[in-house]
Protein backbone atom coordinates (compact mmCIF):
# COMPACT_ATOMS: atom_id res chain seq x y z
CA UNK A 1 0.00 0.00 0.00
CA UNK A 2 1.13 3.31 -0.91
CA UNK A 3 1.65 6.13 2.38
CA UNK A 4 0.40 9.16 1.68
CA UNK A 5 1.13 11.62 4.02
CA UNK A 6 0.60 15.41 4.87
CA UNK A 7 3.05 18.63 4.08
CA UNK A 8 1.59 22.09 5.00
CA UNK A 9 4.70 23.95 4.58
CA UNK A 10 7.81 23.29 2.37
CA UNK A 11 9.86 22.16 5.53
CA UNK A 12 7.03 19.62 6.71
CA UNK A 13 7.24 18.26 2.72
CA UNK A 14 10.84 18.03 2.71
CA UNK A 15 9.80 15.58 6.20
CA UNK A 16 7.23 13.96 4.81
CA UNK A 17 9.72 12.52 1.89
CA UNK A 18 12.75 11.85 4.31
CA UNK A 19 10.53 10.15 7.30
CA UNK A 20 9.06 7.45 4.36
CA UNK A 21 6.09 8.83 2.94
CA UNK A 22 5.65 7.82 -0.93
CA UNK A 23 3.96 10.62 -1.70
CA UNK A 24 2.56 14.41 0.27
CA UNK A 25 -0.73 15.89 -0.34
CA UNK A 26 0.45 19.90 -0.39
CA UNK A 27 -2.54 22.62 -0.80
CA UNK A 28 -2.16 25.44 -2.73
CA UNK A 29 -3.21 29.29 -0.90
CA UNK A 30 -7.37 29.87 -1.14
CA UNK A 31 -8.08 26.10 -2.75
CA UNK A 32 -7.62 24.02 0.10
CA UNK A 33 -9.79 23.19 3.03
CA UNK A 34 -6.94 23.74 5.58
CA UNK A 35 -6.42 27.28 5.18
CA UNK A 36 -5.38 27.64 8.36
CA UNK A 37 -2.28 25.72 6.96
CA UNK A 38 0.67 27.59 5.69
CA UNK A 39 -0.05 26.20 2.23
CA UNK A 40 2.44 27.01 -0.99
CA UNK A 41 2.45 30.07 -2.77
CA UNK A 42 4.35 32.71 -4.35
CA UNK A 43 8.11 31.16 -5.61
CA UNK A 44 7.81 27.67 -3.57
CA UNK A 45 7.50 25.76 -6.57
CA UNK A 46 11.53 26.27 -6.85
CA UNK A 47 12.13 24.60 -3.59
CA UNK A 48 9.58 21.49 -4.12
CA UNK A 49 10.78 20.76 -7.96
CA UNK A 50 14.16 20.46 -6.13
CA UNK A 51 12.84 18.07 -3.35
CA UNK A 52 11.60 16.00 -6.33
CA UNK A 53 14.45 16.04 -8.03
CA UNK A 54 16.11 14.91 -4.45
CA UNK A 55 13.32 12.03 -4.06
CA UNK A 56 13.17 10.69 -7.40
CA UNK A 57 10.19 8.26 -7.12
CA UNK A 58 8.17 10.00 -4.75
CA UNK A 59 4.79 11.54 -5.72
CA UNK A 60 3.03 15.05 -4.92
CA UNK A 61 -0.51 15.56 -4.78
CA UNK A 62 -2.50 19.22 -4.58
CA UNK A 63 -5.47 19.47 -2.31
CA UNK A 64 -8.15 21.37 -4.34
CA UNK A 65 -10.74 20.06 -2.32
CA UNK A 66 -12.76 23.35 -1.33
CA UNK A 67 -16.50 23.57 -3.22
CA UNK A 68 -15.65 26.34 -5.59
CA UNK A 69 -17.69 29.45 -6.13
CA UNK A 70 -17.62 31.31 -9.29
CA UNK A 71 -15.60 33.40 -8.37
CA UNK A 72 -13.20 30.47 -7.25
CA UNK A 73 -12.78 28.88 -10.19
CA UNK A 74 -12.23 32.32 -12.11
CA UNK A 75 -9.42 32.93 -9.80
CA UNK A 76 -8.08 29.52 -10.33
CA UNK A 77 -7.96 30.05 -14.25
CA UNK A 78 -6.40 33.22 -13.51
CA UNK A 79 -3.13 31.75 -11.44
CA UNK A 80 -3.07 28.03 -14.09
CA UNK A 81 0.64 29.54 -15.18
CA UNK A 82 1.44 29.87 -11.78
CA UNK A 83 0.29 26.14 -10.88
CA UNK A 84 1.68 24.60 -13.65
CA UNK A 85 5.34 25.41 -12.59
CA UNK A 86 4.53 22.86 -9.20
CA UNK A 87 5.26 19.46 -10.49
CA UNK A 88 2.14 17.67 -9.37
CA UNK A 89 1.33 14.56 -10.17
CA UNK A 90 -2.56 14.25 -9.01
CA UNK A 91 -5.24 16.68 -7.88
CA UNK A 92 -7.51 16.26 -4.99
CA UNK A 93 -10.97 17.49 -5.89
CA UNK A 94 -14.58 17.06 -5.06
CA UNK A 95 -16.01 19.82 -6.38
CA UNK A 96 -16.92 18.37 -10.05
CA UNK A 97 -16.77 21.84 -11.80
CA UNK A 98 -12.70 21.35 -12.01
CA UNK A 99 -12.67 18.03 -13.40
CA UNK A 100 -12.60 19.37 -17.42
CA UNK A 101 -10.98 22.68 -16.08
CA UNK A 102 -8.02 19.98 -14.81
CA UNK A 103 -8.15 17.79 -17.32
CA UNK A 104 -7.76 20.23 -20.07
CA UNK A 105 -4.61 22.34 -18.00
CA UNK A 106 -2.77 19.41 -16.37
CA UNK A 107 -3.27 16.53 -18.89
CA UNK A 108 -0.27 14.93 -17.23
CA UNK A 109 -1.89 14.87 -13.37
CA UNK A 110 -4.13 12.33 -12.20
CA UNK A 111 -7.65 13.22 -10.34
CA UNK A 112 -8.56 11.97 -7.23
CA UNK A 113 -12.15 12.22 -5.62
CA UNK A 114 -11.61 14.35 -2.26
CA UNK A 115 -13.14 12.41 0.86
CA UNK A 116 -15.32 15.53 1.00
CA UNK A 117 -17.25 14.06 -2.04
CA UNK A 118 -18.31 11.57 0.53
CA UNK A 119 -17.93 8.66 -1.79
CA UNK A 120 -18.56 5.04 -0.26
CA UNK A 121 -20.47 2.61 -2.68
CA UNK A 122 -19.36 0.67 -5.42
CA UNK A 123 -21.69 2.41 -7.95
CA UNK A 124 -20.77 6.06 -7.18
CA UNK A 125 -17.15 4.74 -7.53
CA UNK A 126 -18.10 3.10 -10.99
CA UNK A 127 -19.40 6.74 -12.10
CA UNK A 128 -16.23 8.54 -10.84
CA UNK A 129 -14.14 6.26 -12.83
CA UNK A 130 -16.34 6.96 -15.89
CA UNK A 131 -15.47 10.62 -15.40
CA UNK A 132 -11.83 10.24 -15.26
CA UNK A 133 -10.90 9.56 -11.79
CA UNK A 134 -8.01 7.76 -10.85
CA UNK A 135 -8.89 7.28 -7.45
CA UNK A 136 -11.32 7.65 -5.13
CA UNK A 137 -10.76 8.83 -1.14
CA UNK A 138 -12.99 7.02 0.12
CA UNK A 139 -15.88 8.67 2.45
CA UNK A 140 -14.34 7.78 6.31
CA UNK A 141 -18.16 6.06 7.13
CA UNK A 142 -16.95 3.21 4.93
CA UNK A 143 -16.28 -0.17 6.55
CA UNK A 144 -13.72 -2.69 5.53
CA UNK A 145 -16.42 -4.84 4.21
CA UNK A 146 -18.01 -2.39 2.32
CA UNK A 147 -14.67 -1.50 0.85
CA UNK A 148 -14.09 -5.05 -0.44
CA UNK A 149 -17.06 -5.17 -1.87
CA UNK A 150 -16.34 -1.58 -3.92
CA UNK A 151 -13.16 -2.72 -4.72
CA UNK A 152 -14.39 -6.25 -6.28
CA UNK A 153 -16.92 -4.14 -8.05
CA UNK A 154 -14.23 -1.77 -9.64
CA UNK A 155 -10.67 -3.18 -9.80
CA UNK A 156 -9.28 -0.50 -11.60
CA UNK A 157 -10.08 2.11 -9.21
CA UNK A 158 -7.56 2.98 -7.00
CA UNK A 159 -8.64 3.32 -3.30
CA UNK A 160 -7.02 5.48 -0.98
CA UNK A 161 -8.29 5.29 2.35
CA UNK A 162 -7.95 7.27 6.15
CA UNK A 163 -6.04 5.59 8.92
CA UNK A 164 -4.33 7.90 10.96
CA UNK A 165 -5.28 11.27 12.54
CA UNK A 166 -7.37 13.83 13.69
CA UNK A 167 -11.68 12.83 13.04
CA UNK A 168 -14.52 14.80 13.77
CA UNK A 169 -18.55 14.80 14.78
CA UNK A 170 -18.78 15.62 10.94
CA UNK A 171 -16.99 13.07 9.45
CA UNK A 172 -16.30 13.56 5.51
CA UNK A 173 -17.34 16.83 6.06
CA UNK A 174 -20.90 15.79 6.66
CA UNK A 175 -22.71 16.69 9.78
CA UNK A 176 -23.81 13.08 11.28
CA UNK A 177 -25.36 14.44 14.79
CA UNK A 178 -28.79 13.40 13.85
CA UNK A 179 -28.05 10.15 13.34
CA UNK A 180 -25.30 10.17 16.10
CA UNK A 181 -27.80 11.25 18.93
CA UNK A 182 -31.21 9.01 16.82
CA UNK A 183 -30.29 6.83 14.46
CA UNK A 184 -31.87 8.89 11.47
CA UNK A 185 -29.35 10.32 9.09
CA UNK A 186 -29.63 13.47 7.47
CA UNK A 187 -27.80 12.45 4.23
CA UNK A 188 -30.57 9.66 3.94
CA UNK A 189 -33.42 12.42 4.20
CA UNK A 190 -34.43 12.08 7.69
CA UNK A 191 -32.92 14.66 9.79
CA UNK A 192 -34.31 15.85 13.07
CA UNK A 193 -32.59 18.77 13.01
CA UNK A 194 -30.82 17.78 17.11
CA UNK A 195 -28.51 21.06 16.42
CA UNK A 196 -31.54 22.65 17.54
CA UNK A 197 -32.65 20.92 20.26
CA UNK A 198 -32.89 22.10 23.95
CA UNK A 199 -29.40 21.04 25.42
CA UNK A 200 -28.52 21.72 29.20
CA UNK A 201 -25.19 22.16 30.85
CA UNK A 202 -23.85 19.98 33.79
CA UNK A 203 -21.64 17.96 35.62
CA UNK A 204 -20.32 14.60 35.91
CA UNK A 205 -20.17 15.12 39.75
CA UNK A 206 -21.57 18.17 41.75
CA UNK A 207 -18.74 17.69 44.72
CA UNK A 208 -15.95 19.82 42.85
CA UNK A 209 -12.50 20.09 44.75
CA UNK A 210 -10.87 23.14 44.08
CA UNK A 211 -7.07 23.66 43.18
CA UNK A 212 -6.48 24.26 46.99
CA UNK A 213 -8.46 21.21 47.87
CA UNK A 214 -11.57 23.23 49.09
CA UNK A 215 -14.82 20.76 48.69
CA UNK A 216 -17.93 22.98 46.53
CA UNK A 217 -21.41 21.95 45.46
CA UNK A 218 -21.39 23.20 41.77
CA UNK A 219 -25.15 22.96 41.77
CA UNK A 220 -25.22 25.29 44.52
CA UNK A 221 -22.57 27.86 43.23
CA UNK A 222 -24.05 27.93 39.92
CA UNK A 223 -28.10 28.57 41.02
CA UNK A 224 -26.11 31.20 43.18
CA UNK A 225 -25.77 33.56 40.67
CA UNK A 226 -29.46 34.23 39.69
CA UNK A 227 -30.80 33.27 43.41
CA UNK A 228 -29.81 36.18 45.76
CA UNK A 229 -31.16 33.72 48.57
CA UNK A 230 -29.41 30.56 47.71
CA UNK A 231 -26.84 29.71 50.66
CA UNK A 232 -24.23 28.80 47.86
CA UNK A 233 -20.61 30.96 47.28
CA UNK A 234 -20.04 32.01 43.66
CA UNK A 235 -17.43 30.44 41.95
CA UNK A 236 -14.08 32.99 41.50
CA UNK A 237 -13.49 33.69 37.81
CA UNK A 238 -9.84 31.21 38.40
CA UNK A 239 -12.31 28.92 40.10
CA UNK A 240 -15.05 28.68 37.20
CA UNK A 241 -11.74 28.40 34.86
CA UNK A 242 -10.48 25.63 36.74
CA UNK A 243 -13.93 23.83 36.35
CA UNK A 244 -14.27 24.44 32.65
CA UNK A 245 -10.72 22.63 32.30
CA UNK A 246 -11.04 19.66 34.25
CA UNK A 247 -12.98 17.59 32.22
CA UNK A 248 -15.80 17.52 34.65
CA UNK A 249 -18.60 19.95 32.60
CA UNK A 250 -20.93 17.71 30.21
CA UNK A 251 -23.84 18.52 28.05
CA UNK A 252 -27.44 16.75 28.20
CA UNK A 253 -30.28 17.01 25.82
CA UNK A 254 -32.94 17.50 28.33
CA UNK A 255 -35.25 14.77 26.47
CA UNK A 256 -32.81 12.09 27.01
CA UNK A 257 -31.46 12.22 30.98
CA UNK A 258 -28.35 10.24 31.62
CA UNK A 259 -27.17 10.34 28.01
CA UNK A 260 -24.24 12.45 28.63
CA UNK A 261 -21.46 14.45 26.31
CA UNK A 262 -18.54 15.87 27.46
CA UNK A 263 -17.23 19.64 27.10
CA UNK A 264 -13.83 20.83 27.15
CA UNK A 265 -13.07 24.49 27.98
CA UNK A 266 -9.75 26.09 26.54
CA UNK A 267 -8.09 29.09 26.85
CA UNK A 268 -8.93 29.58 22.71
CA UNK A 269 -11.69 26.88 21.85
CA UNK A 270 -14.86 24.59 23.57
CA UNK A 271 -14.59 21.05 22.52
CA UNK A 272 -18.04 19.66 22.47
CA UNK A 273 -18.92 15.93 20.95
CA UNK A 274 -14.67 15.98 20.34
CA UNK A 275 -14.46 12.91 18.47
CA UNK A 276 -11.35 10.76 19.61
CA UNK A 277 -8.21 10.25 16.56
CA UNK A 278 -8.13 7.61 13.95
CA UNK A 279 -4.94 5.17 14.34
CA UNK A 280 -5.31 1.94 12.20
CA UNK A 281 -1.56 1.16 12.92
CA UNK A 282 -2.49 -2.23 13.97
CA UNK A 283 -4.61 -2.93 11.68
CA UNK A 284 -3.09 -2.32 8.15
CA UNK A 285 -3.03 -5.90 6.98
CA UNK A 286 -7.18 -6.12 7.49
CA UNK A 287 -6.95 -2.88 5.25
CA UNK A 288 -4.82 -4.01 2.27
CA UNK A 289 -7.13 -7.45 2.88
CA UNK A 290 -10.11 -5.01 1.96
CA UNK A 291 -8.42 -3.75 -1.01
CA UNK A 292 -7.34 -0.24 -0.16
CA UNK A 293 -4.20 0.83 -2.68
CA UNK A 294 -3.15 3.86 0.04
CA UNK A 295 -3.42 4.54 3.55
CA UNK A 296 -3.87 8.06 4.36
CA UNK A 297 -2.52 10.53 6.83
CA UNK A 298 -4.46 13.61 7.94
CA UNK A 299 -2.65 16.67 9.45
CA UNK A 300 -1.39 19.47 7.05
CA UNK A 301 -1.69 21.69 10.28
CA UNK A 302 0.65 19.37 12.35
CA UNK A 303 4.08 19.98 13.60
CA UNK A 304 7.08 18.62 11.60
CA UNK A 305 7.77 16.29 14.71
CA UNK A 306 3.82 14.85 14.07
CA UNK A 307 4.50 14.47 10.34
CA UNK A 308 8.04 12.81 10.62
CA UNK A 309 7.09 10.85 14.08
CA UNK A 310 3.67 9.36 12.36
CA UNK A 311 5.19 8.86 9.10
CA UNK A 312 8.08 6.94 10.17
CA UNK A 313 6.03 4.69 12.57
CA UNK A 314 3.40 3.90 9.63
CA UNK A 315 6.69 3.50 7.04
CA UNK A 316 7.81 0.76 9.55
CA UNK A 317 4.47 -0.70 9.92
CA UNK A 318 4.05 -0.87 6.33
CA UNK A 319 7.89 -2.51 5.52
CA UNK A 320 7.13 -4.83 7.99
CA UNK A 321 3.62 -6.31 6.72
CA UNK A 322 5.42 -6.57 3.01
CA UNK A 323 8.34 -8.39 5.08
CA UNK A 324 10.96 -5.42 4.07
CA UNK A 325 12.27 -5.67 7.97
CA UNK A 326 10.72 -7.52 10.64
CA UNK A 327 7.94 -7.24 13.16
CA UNK A 328 10.04 -6.64 15.70
CA UNK A 329 12.69 -4.41 13.70
CA UNK A 330 8.98 -2.53 13.40
CA UNK A 331 7.29 -2.75 16.93
CA UNK A 332 9.79 0.10 18.69
CA UNK A 333 9.04 2.38 15.75
CA UNK A 334 5.35 1.70 15.93
CA UNK A 335 5.36 2.12 19.64
CA UNK A 336 6.81 5.82 19.65
CA UNK A 337 3.66 6.71 18.22
CA UNK A 338 2.60 7.58 21.88
CA UNK A 339 5.44 9.86 21.79
CA UNK A 340 3.42 12.46 19.39
CA UNK A 341 0.77 14.50 21.22
CA UNK A 342 -2.52 12.99 20.70
CA UNK A 343 -6.12 11.99 21.52
CA UNK A 344 -7.18 8.64 22.94
CA UNK A 345 -7.29 6.53 19.56
CA UNK A 346 -10.63 4.58 18.17
CA UNK A 347 -10.65 2.44 14.52
CA UNK A 348 -13.58 4.46 13.38
CA UNK A 349 -16.10 2.79 11.36
CA UNK A 350 -13.73 0.59 9.53
CA UNK A 351 -15.20 -2.83 12.31
CA UNK A 352 -17.91 -1.03 13.72
CA UNK A 353 -19.93 2.30 13.93
CA UNK A 354 -19.98 2.23 17.70
CA UNK A 355 -16.03 2.89 17.88
CA UNK A 356 -16.80 6.02 15.71
CA UNK A 357 -19.36 6.96 17.92
CA UNK A 358 -17.08 7.17 20.94
CA UNK A 359 -16.35 10.53 22.12
CA UNK A 360 -13.12 12.23 23.92
CA UNK A 361 -11.77 15.61 25.60
CA UNK A 362 -8.47 17.24 25.95
CA UNK A 363 -5.27 15.34 24.58
CA UNK A 364 -2.22 13.25 25.31
CA UNK A 365 0.41 15.08 26.45
CA UNK A 366 3.91 13.93 24.76
CA UNK A 367 6.75 13.29 26.63
CA UNK A 368 9.03 15.07 24.27
CA UNK A 369 8.81 18.76 22.89
CA UNK A 370 10.47 19.18 19.62
CA UNK A 371 14.21 21.42 20.06
CA UNK A 372 14.94 21.82 16.65
CA UNK A 373 17.13 20.01 13.65
CA UNK A 374 20.01 19.44 12.13
CA UNK A 375 20.42 21.12 8.86
CA UNK A 376 23.76 20.23 7.12
CA UNK A 377 27.68 19.68 8.29
CA UNK A 378 30.18 22.22 8.14
CA UNK A 379 33.32 21.11 7.08
CA UNK A 380 36.30 22.35 4.88
CA UNK A 381 36.95 26.09 4.63
CA UNK A 382 33.56 26.84 6.16
CA UNK A 383 34.86 25.26 9.38
CA UNK A 384 38.14 26.63 9.48
CA UNK A 385 36.51 29.95 9.22
CA UNK A 386 34.12 29.67 12.18
CA UNK A 387 37.05 28.77 14.30
CA UNK A 388 39.35 31.49 12.94
CA UNK A 389 36.58 34.01 13.73
CA UNK A 390 36.08 33.16 17.14
CA UNK A 391 39.60 33.68 17.87
CA UNK A 392 39.67 36.85 15.98
CA UNK A 393 36.77 38.68 18.27
CA UNK A 394 38.18 37.06 20.94
CA UNK A 395 41.55 38.86 20.94
CA UNK A 396 39.76 41.89 19.88
CA UNK A 397 37.23 42.05 23.14
CA UNK A 398 40.45 41.05 25.31
CA UNK A 399 42.44 43.94 23.08
CA UNK A 400 39.82 46.87 24.09
CA UNK A 401 39.68 45.40 27.51
CA UNK A 402 43.62 46.58 27.83
CA UNK A 403 42.93 50.13 26.37
CA UNK A 404 39.77 51.12 28.92
CA UNK A 405 40.78 53.61 31.66
CA UNK A 406 41.37 51.34 34.42
CA UNK A 407 38.30 52.34 36.71
CA UNK A 408 36.02 51.24 33.47
CA UNK A 409 38.21 48.25 33.14
CA UNK A 410 37.37 47.17 36.94
CA UNK A 411 33.63 47.86 36.23
CA UNK A 412 33.69 45.70 33.08
CA UNK A 413 36.07 42.63 34.59
CA UNK A 414 33.58 42.68 38.04
CA UNK A 415 30.27 42.60 35.48
CA UNK A 416 31.80 39.35 33.88
CA UNK A 417 32.55 37.94 36.72
CA UNK A 418 28.95 38.49 38.18
CA UNK A 419 27.75 37.70 34.49
CA UNK A 420 30.24 35.12 32.63
CA UNK A 421 27.56 34.29 30.13
CA UNK A 422 28.61 37.91 28.80
CA UNK A 423 32.02 36.57 28.21
CA UNK A 424 32.94 36.15 25.10
CA UNK A 425 34.62 32.54 24.14
CA UNK A 426 35.74 31.15 21.22
CA UNK A 427 35.23 27.53 20.11
CA UNK A 428 38.51 25.39 19.80
CA UNK A 429 38.99 22.78 17.65
CA UNK A 430 38.08 19.65 19.40
CA UNK A 431 39.93 16.21 17.57
CA UNK A 432 36.68 13.96 16.38
CA UNK A 433 34.24 16.92 16.90
CA UNK A 434 31.97 17.90 13.71
CA UNK A 435 30.47 21.13 13.44
CA UNK A 436 26.50 20.93 12.13
CA UNK A 437 24.10 23.69 10.98
CA UNK A 438 21.25 23.39 13.53
CA UNK A 439 17.82 25.42 13.40
CA UNK A 440 16.65 25.70 16.94
CA UNK A 441 12.32 25.99 17.08
CA UNK A 442 12.72 26.68 20.77
CA UNK A 443 14.39 28.33 23.30
CA UNK A 444 17.37 25.46 24.49
CA UNK A 445 19.76 25.85 27.27
CA UNK A 446 23.50 24.32 26.68
CA UNK A 447 24.08 20.98 28.78
CA UNK A 448 20.12 20.63 28.74
CA UNK A 449 20.18 16.48 27.42
CA UNK A 450 19.03 16.09 23.61
CA UNK A 451 17.70 13.30 21.95
CA UNK A 452 18.05 12.61 18.40
CA UNK A 453 15.52 11.09 15.94
CA UNK A 454 16.13 9.89 12.73
CA UNK A 455 14.06 7.89 9.65
CA UNK A 456 15.69 4.69 11.21
CA UNK A 457 17.06 6.04 14.35
CA UNK A 458 14.31 5.21 16.54
CA UNK A 459 15.85 8.06 19.55
CA UNK A 460 20.10 8.44 20.74
CA UNK A 461 20.80 10.61 23.53
CA UNK A 462 22.99 13.21 23.92
CA UNK A 463 23.79 14.18 27.09
CA UNK A 464 24.84 17.94 27.80
CA UNK A 465 29.03 16.86 27.94
CA UNK A 466 28.27 15.48 24.35
CA UNK A 467 28.35 18.62 22.65
CA UNK A 468 28.66 22.57 22.60
CA UNK A 469 26.05 25.24 20.89
CA UNK A 470 28.00 27.34 19.01
CA UNK A 471 27.39 30.51 16.94
CA UNK A 472 28.51 29.52 13.17
CA UNK A 473 28.64 33.27 12.05
CA UNK A 474 30.91 34.54 14.91
CA UNK A 475 32.73 30.92 16.00
CA UNK A 476 31.66 31.75 19.78
CA UNK A 477 30.58 29.37 22.17
CA UNK A 478 26.46 29.62 23.42
CA UNK A 479 24.99 28.99 26.39
CA UNK A 480 21.29 28.79 25.05
CA UNK A 481 19.69 29.01 21.68
CA UNK A 482 16.38 29.93 20.81
CA UNK A 483 14.59 30.60 17.39
CA UNK A 484 16.44 33.80 16.69
CA UNK A 485 20.23 32.24 17.12
CA UNK A 486 22.60 31.47 14.55
CA UNK A 487 22.98 27.95 16.13
CA UNK A 488 25.27 25.08 15.27
CA UNK A 489 26.03 21.85 17.15
CA UNK A 490 29.71 20.93 17.73
CA UNK A 491 29.70 16.88 18.57
CA UNK A 492 31.88 14.08 18.14
CA UNK A 493 28.28 12.00 16.89
CA UNK A 494 27.46 11.72 13.49
CA UNK A 495 24.26 13.32 12.37
CA UNK A 496 22.42 13.03 9.66
CA UNK A 497 20.70 16.29 7.73
CA UNK A 498 17.24 16.06 8.64
CA UNK A 499 17.86 14.75 12.09
CA UNK A 500 15.02 16.00 14.58
CA UNK A 501 16.56 17.24 17.94
CA UNK A 502 13.96 17.19 20.66
CA UNK A 503 14.04 17.26 24.98
CA UNK A 504 12.42 15.99 27.18
CA UNK A 505 8.74 18.11 28.18
CA UNK A 506 9.16 19.14 32.12
CA UNK A 507 5.58 18.64 32.57
CA UNK A 508 4.51 15.25 31.24
CA UNK A 509 2.76 12.52 33.04
CA UNK A 510 2.73 9.45 32.05
CA UNK A 511 -0.47 8.06 31.83
CA UNK A 512 -2.20 11.57 32.98
CA UNK A 513 -4.79 13.40 30.68
CA UNK A 514 -3.33 16.68 30.07
CA UNK A 515 -6.02 19.13 28.60
CA UNK A 516 -3.12 21.06 26.52
CA UNK A 517 -5.70 21.99 23.89
CA UNK A 518 -3.92 20.60 20.76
Amino acid sequence: MELVCPAGNIEKLSYAYSYGADTAYIGLKKFSLRVKADNFYEDEYHRVVELKKRFPGKRLFCALNIAFHNQDIKAFIDNLDYFKQYPIDAFIVQDLGMVEILQKNFPNAHLHLSTQASCMNKEAVKMYGKLGFKRVVLGRETSLKEIREIKDANPDIELECFAHGAMCIAYSGRCLMSAYLTGRSAQSGFCTQSCRWDFDVGFKNPQFTLEDGKKVNLLESVSSLTDSKNPGEPLTQAQAKALAQSGTLVIQENKRPGEYFPVFEGDNFTAVLSSKDLCMIDHLADMKAAGVDAIKIEGRMKSIYYVSMVTRAYRKALDALEGKISAEEAAPFIASLKEVPHRESTTGFYYSRAHADETTVGASDSPYDMAGSVQSEITGEELEKVFKNGEVLEQTRKEELEQMDPRMKAAVEKDLKDHPEKQVRAAKKLSGYRLYLYESLKKTDAGTELELVSPDVLSEKLTGNDYLFVNPKNGTLLDWVNPDHDCAIYTKKEILPGTIIRTKNPDYVEGQVRFTGR
